[in-house]
């Protein structure tokens, strides 16, 4: 257990018979902390996100092969997705050749055969993973609502409503935040007090994509824009905390349309200025 009330910092002996008693008794005095556990199907559904995740980062990782490949020969292909559309990828093709085919001067094709047959596998896999995650979303009404809110997808949604599970089991926003690390740290000493950099607890793929579709929605204007140039305060300085802030407002947003069972309501004036 890692919450402070089970440590044992003055404790010179330490053992399964000692922990527990010490559970017992925090047991009986009440103190003894909880968590919220999932039901099965709700972690199997969170495993299935995060191996989908862990595919996209794999290919991720061959696009950029295959391109280093093409840079070390002197060829260019095209710049940003268009090299991954179905005719970017028949000009890769062209230059791929089977290794046992390949004379000791084009090893490179070699490569690249073997790094589009990887990419073609991968995104096989993440094709069949992510019509199962949309089969599942059909069947989760909390799914489509989110999706109402402007720049959230399927793919946010489906997080969102995936860990935070239980909306009621958060108090307020802030706990929400706090869950997903979007919170600064506070350090305190005497009259003093300074916030720091954000905690990042909790799931990192929930936080970064939130800071993704932040982005989103700042290019695209509305209220995350005004949320952001308001705490940028015309600093590039201030960009991180400023779209963090963003991401922040947006979770907790998500959060209060899932606790009342709301689509979403664009924020204006006071409700705006409190964001």
């Amino acid at each position: 257990m890692n919450d402070e009330r089970w440590e044992w910092r003055r404790t010179k002996k330490k053992g399964d018979r000692g922990d527990a008693f010490k559970a017992a008794h925090m047991s009986e005095l009440g103190t003894l902390p909880t968590i919220h556990m999932p039901s099965a199907a709700v972690r199997q559904w969170r495993a299935l996100i995060e191996g989908r995740k862990a595919l996209v980062e794999r290919l991720t990782a061959v696009k950029n092969s295959i391109r280093a490949i093409f840079d070390r020969q002197g060829l260019a292909l095209p710049r940003g997705k268009k090299a991954w559309t179905q005719q970017g990828l028949a000009q890769v093709s062209q230059d791929a050749k089977p290794l046992a085919q390949c004379e000791v001067k084009e090893l490179w094709r070699g490569m690249v055969h073997s790094e589009l047959e990887q990419y073609k596998a991968l995104a096989e896999q993440i094709e069949v993973m992510e019509k199962k995650l949309d089969e599942i979303a059909q069947a989760d009404q909390r799914v489509a609502r989110l999706q109402t809110a402007p720049a959230v997808g399927p793919r946010l949604s489906e997080m969102v409503v995936a860990l935070l599970d239980d909306p009621k089991r958060f108090k307020n926003g802030r706990q929400v935040g706090c869950y997903a690390g979007l919170t600064p740290r506070v350090w305190q000493s005497g009259e003093s007090s300074r916030e720091g950099h954000i905690s990042r607890c909790g799931n990192g793929l929930l936080r970064g994509l939130l800071v993704e579709v932040s982005w989103l929605g700042v290019w695209r204007g509305g209220w995350m824009k005004e949320v952001y140039e308001r705490v940028r305060r015309g600093s590039d300085k201030r960009k991180k905390i400023a779209i963090v802030a963003v991401a922040r407002r947006l979770l907790v947003r998500l959060w209060a349309m899932m606790r009342d069972g709301t689509n979403w309501r664009e924020p204006a004036g006071p409700e705006l200025a409190a964001a």
